[in-house]
């Protein structure tokens, strides 16, 4: 869909530049005629048939009426599309004298864009009467005037044009004068009084008569002055201007009561009939915007131009002696025009938002215009520099707004965009329009991970459905396409059973543990999460997320040795001659779980005899705290405990069983035969061996060798009858222990069978020469032998 959409645009961008280079080679404009103050709807033209479209074409592609400036005089009739008249004209408002009144417009035609140029003359009725400035005039004559003189009379004004306006003049009966209707150099028409027969002032000193000014309407209107004639003794001279014709020019900006120009006449008569006094006769608006001194003859301003009312002024002088005589010269006043109009700015067609990444498109269309002439009505658009739009002329001072580059709504969302126009007048003015464009989004960006990598952690033994950490992106588009929907990917591994161990929530990247996780079972595992928009087509990626499972304290520690299975108690021999430190038994234990949750320590829990024996706390060895006396009991029982470091801290507990014995003889050793049967009974010697391989592989080795000296006493067993104490070098059936959470290398033992219990158990016996030496300190003891009791 939005391929179809860009692919739309560029057509219509396409055919936009066609029209504009057809209308640009050749077009002819349609015009439509309409007489002023025809009633609001009137009907005025059919634009279907005119411009030669199919039915209904105008309504599917948005046709509008576009006139200059803000005044709309035509309407398109939206169920016809007849155009109409929208308001009642006014043509000497609109045109003034202007002949013909044409207004010019544009049928503007959106989707696609097309222009067609019109214009709708105006045609005058006869709705203005001629009229004169004054009611009256006076009129003084000398009697001695000879008959053919003429005298100027004030001229009447009709706003209407052509046939309708001023044609000619009348005056009312008399015997003495007749009036000409005459044209001046602009077309209008002025009446001069024509003396036919001389006067007389003794017969008749004065006289009224009535000019009436006629125009060519059906029927014609007509407006009056009364002519109020005093007939003056004799004065042979007349003013004489200086010339027949002045010229002047104004700047529309000046100042109230500034000069225009002077003119000057003499008389040369003396007296009072050399006198001469000044009057202005006549302007083209009955409202003149001069004064005339009447005494120096300087014309000044007494209201402001405006050259885009009316550019040049026409005047005429008469200047009259005391006598009554006058002469008469004509004035033209030019106004110049002045850079007093800022230019003006339309806007027909505005598309907002427009989407991003289209190489080019027609944001919009305006017109400008400025009310000044000449240099002052050129035009310069322009916008900022750092925006991606370019400005383009089309025709009839339409301008195009359109798109430099493609447009990143990730980079930018909204333009405000300012159209300057600045024409080319001194000083030169503008005007600015803001235009604000949004731009809509594209699916053009891929979400986008905060991390490219998670590590999370997860203590073993949680409670199912358990939130243990989140993932999360950021799509850096809008909308639709910024929603984001997470999910688990396939792992790596085909044997993680992910979709048993996590879950991951699809709107927020929350992970979820489904089940209680075993550190022992699995201590770490890693999979992929991906983020997938909702944009059309749809953009995703992935992150990597590694989860460390964490160990809790949730395993007791487990004793290898000595057994405690529910046999008979193993049973250690010591010689009452041993020596502090004696190596009694070493306590060997495990932990399953990890860290410090598997340090052990050692503790003497309980003993028979306080103080006589000793636990090594990091490695569990049994030894005796003070020398053996005779006084000591025979029979020992000690109680070790074995802690972890956990929190809490877990325990188990072994008990020892020692002996005290004044050597190693026969009666302290178990029979052959019971020693072999318990050798064929109890398997589980065999297997506390096997676990001791396990926790260390040097103990490995102690184990073979363990398992040479039990088949070497089977075989003797028959006629050796039980475990010797060889004297002297280790004979071949003892073993040396080392490693952590085992006995040290220090030591040897022998392993024996003992009898009469029914139940097979280790036993180790000191060598005959110890090599236990007596001078050996014990760490944090200062030279003492160091146990835990």
């Amino acid at each position: 869909m939005a391929q179809t959409k860009a692919h739309l645009k560029k057509r219509q961008v396409v055919t936009f530049i066609l029209l504009m280079l057809l209308w640009e080679v050749g077009s002819e404009s349609i015009q439509y005629s309409v007489l002023e103050e025809t009633e609001s709807g009137a009907f005025v033209a059919n634009l279907t048939k005119d411009l030669g479209l199919r039915t209904g074409e105008l309504a599917a592609r948005g046709a509008r009426v576009v006139f200059k400036g803000n005044r709309q005089h035509l309407q398109l009739d939206p169920q016809t599309y007849d155009l109409l008249l929208n308001e009642k004209l006014d043509r000497e408002e609109l045109c003034g004298a202007t002949e013909p009144c044409l207004l010019p417009f544009q049928v503007l035609l959106e989707n696609p864009l097309q222009f067609f140029q019109a214009a709708l003359q105006v045609g005058d009725i006869n709705d203005h009467a001629p009229e004169f400035a004054a009611r009256d005039m006076l009129l003084k004559i000398p009697e001695i005037t000879a008959p053919g003189k003429m005298f100027p009379l004030k001229m009447a004004q009709d706003l209407d044009v052509g046939s309708n306006s001023l044609q000619s003049y009348t005056i009312s009966s008399n015997s003495h004068f007749h009036v000409l209707t005459r044209n001046r150099s602009d077309g209008r028409k002025f009446p001069e009084l024509v003396l036919d027969k001389a006067l007389d002032r003794e017969q008749q000193p004065e006289l009224r008569l009535t000019l009436t000014a006629l125009d060519g309407g059906s029927p014609p209107r007509s407006g009056t002055i009364e002519i109020h004639i005093c007939v003056l003794d004799s004065n042979d001279n007349a003013p004489e201007f200086a010339q027949e014709l002045y010229e002047a020019q104004v700047p529309e900006n000046n100042p109230l009561g500034s000069l225009v120009i002077a003119v000057s006449a003499r008389d040369l008569d003396a007296g009072s009939f050399g006198e001469v006094s000044y009057a202005l006769l006549q302007t083209d608006d009955v409202d003149q915007p001069f004064d005339i001194n009447a005494i120096t003859g300087e014309i000044r301003l007494r209201k402001t131009l405006d050259f885009e009312e009316f550019q040049s002024y026409h005047v005429d002088v008469e200047a009259t002696d005391g006598g009554g005589l006058s002469g008469k010269c004509s004035l033209v006043i030019k106004v110049l025009d002045v850079n007093d109009n800022a230019p003006e700015l339309a806007i027909s067609s505005l598309s907002s938002p427009i989407p991003e990444n289209l190489p080019e498109m027609i944001v919009a269309v305006f017109s400008v215009s400025d009310a000044d002439s000449g240099h002052n009505q050129q035009i310069i658009c322009s916008i900022d520099d750092n925006l991606p739009f370019l400005l383009r002329p089309s025709v009839e001072n339409f301008y195009t707004l359109v798109t430099e580059r493609p447009l990143d709504r990730e980079s930018q969302a909204e333009y405000n965009i300012t159209i300057t126009v600045t024409d080319m007048g001194t000083p030169r003015l503008k005007t600015q329009h803001n235009i604000t464009l949004l731009v809509s989004d594209v699916n053009d960006n891929a979400p986008a991970f905060t991390q490219p990598s998670y590590s999370l952690s997860l203590r073993e033994n949680n409670s199912p459905a358990l939130h243990f950490g989140s993932v999360s992106a950021t799509d850096r588009d809008a909308g639709a396409n910024a929603q984001l929907t997470y999910s688990l990917l396939p792992p790596r591994d085909p044997r993680l059973p992910l979709a048993s161990l996590v879950a991951i929530n699809a709107d927020t990247g929350q992970l979820f543990a489904l089940r209680a996780l075993d550190f022992e079972a699995l201590r770490a595992f890693e999979f992929g999460v991906g983020a997938t928009d909702r944009g059309a087509p749809a953009l995703s990626s992935q992150a990597l997320v590694r989860v460390q499972v964490l160990d809790a304290n949730d395993n007791a520690p487990s004793v290898l040795y000595p057994p405690h299975n529910g046999s008979a108690p193993c049973t250690e021999l010591v010689p009452r001659a041993a020596e502090p430190g004696y190596l009694v038994s070493k306590v060997v234990a495990v932990d399953a779980d990890s860290g410090q949750n598997a340090w052990l320590s050692f503790q003497l829990l309980r003993a028979t005899e306080p103080g006589l024996f000793g636990v090594w706390a990091h490695n569990g060895e049994v030894r005796t705290a003070r020398p053996l006396g005779e006084r000591d009991a025979a029979r020992h029982r000690l109680v070790v405990l074995v802690r972890d470091h956990g929190e809490p801290a877990l325990s188990a507990s072994v008990t020892l069983h020692v002996l005290l014995v004044d050597g190693f003889s026969q009666p302290y050793l178990p029979l052959p035969e019971a020693a072999a049967e318990q050798a064929r009974a109890d398997p589980l010697t065999v297997y506390l061996v096997v676990a001791l391989a396990a926790v260390s592989s040097l103990f490995l080795f102690s184990v073979l060798a363990l398992v040479a000296v039990r088949l070497c006493r089977r075989s003797r067993a028959a006629w050796a009858g039980g475990c010797s104490v060889p004297e002297g070098h280790l004979p071949g059936h003892l073993v040396d222990v080392s490693g952590t959470g085992t006995l040290s290398q220090s030591y040897q033992y022998e392993v024996c069978l003992r009898g009469g219990s029914g139940a097979s158990e280790f036993k180790f016996l000191k060598p005959i020469l110890s090599n236990f030496p007596p001078e050996e300190t014990w760490e944090g003891n200062e030279g003492k032998p160091y146990f835990s009791e």
